[in-house]
């Protein structure tokens, strides 16, 4: 994508990160756990990367105003309607993943 211009490059950005929101907003049957026990990141972990690049650039945007634009409603709202309960073996599989993260990260 280098042949892109700053701008160009940026809307492209843009909308792919649109249309993984609405990917997700599509499945809601994906819990966070799932994403972060298969690719290390969940919906919390948008929000924060969102309000990491607000501070970067000397914009205001809170934890829970980027949540709601992430989740597509309020946090709470979503948690009530489609957060599931992490089954015994969700929750082994995300410790097992942070164990290896743990032992990547001493071995660096």
């Amino acid at each position: 994508m280098e042949h892109l211009d700053d701008a160009t490059r940026t809307e492209l950005e843009a909308a792919a990160f649109r249309r993984l929101l609405r990917h997700l907003n599509e499945h809601k049957e994906v819990q966070n756990i799932d994403l972060m026990i298969l690719a290390d990141f969940c919906r919390n972990c948008l929000s924060k990367w969102l309000v990491t690049a607000a501070e970067e650039r000397g914009a205001e945007l809170d934890y829970e105003t980027a949540r709601e634009f992430v989740y597509g409603m309020p946090y709470r709202e979503w948690k009530e309607k489609y957060q599931q309960e992490a089954t015994p073996e969700q929750l082994a599989a995300y410790e097992a993943r942070q164990a290896e993260k743990r032992q990547a990260g001493e071995s660096s």
